[in-house]
């Protein structure tokens, strides 16, 4: 079960809602990018002790410029991904913000189609626009 996908991506989905919850509470009266550095210290120390307690590394991290660099962008997308995100938890309910952050889930799927050649079948794009109209509805009441 461990090796699930789906056990990983629900695990991911349950921490990304107590993520919310937790950074609502601790970003109010601190600037959110003060906010960010110290969620990031904390996440840094949680995953270089998971790396060292797996043995460190395995290989040569710096082996492939490529690997490297889409590792790179993908943490500067992470970063300004996390910057954005406690500013919009600073200035509105988690309840709203949360689901509007969730549209990723679209994009990944409009970008993965584009980028990676990925393709979902007329179910998937309807869940695709379940999504969105979810996301909206809970974003747009009043």
């Amino acid at each position: 079960m461990a090796s699930s996908w789906q056990v990983w991506a629900l695990g991911s989905a349950g921490f990304a809602a107590l993520t919310a919850i937790f950074a609502k509470l601790g970003v109010e009266g601190l600037p959110s990018s003060f906010a960010t550095v110290v969620r990031t210290l904390v996440i840094l120390a949680i995953v270089a002790g998971i790396w060292a307690a797996e043995g460190a590394p395995a290989a040569n991290p710096f082996s492939s410029w490529r690997l490297f660099a889409a590792l790179g962008l993908s943490g500067a997308a992470t970063g300004l991904s996390w910057l954005c995100y406690f500013q919009a938890l600073k200035l509105g309910e988690a309840s709203r913000v949360a689901p509007v952050d969730k549209l990723s889930v679209v994009l990944v799927a409009v970008f993965a189609a584009i980028f990676l050649g990925e393709r979902l079948d007329v179910r998937g794009w309807a869940g695709v626009g379940l999504i969105t109209a979810g996301a909206l509805l809970i974003a747009l009441r009043r």
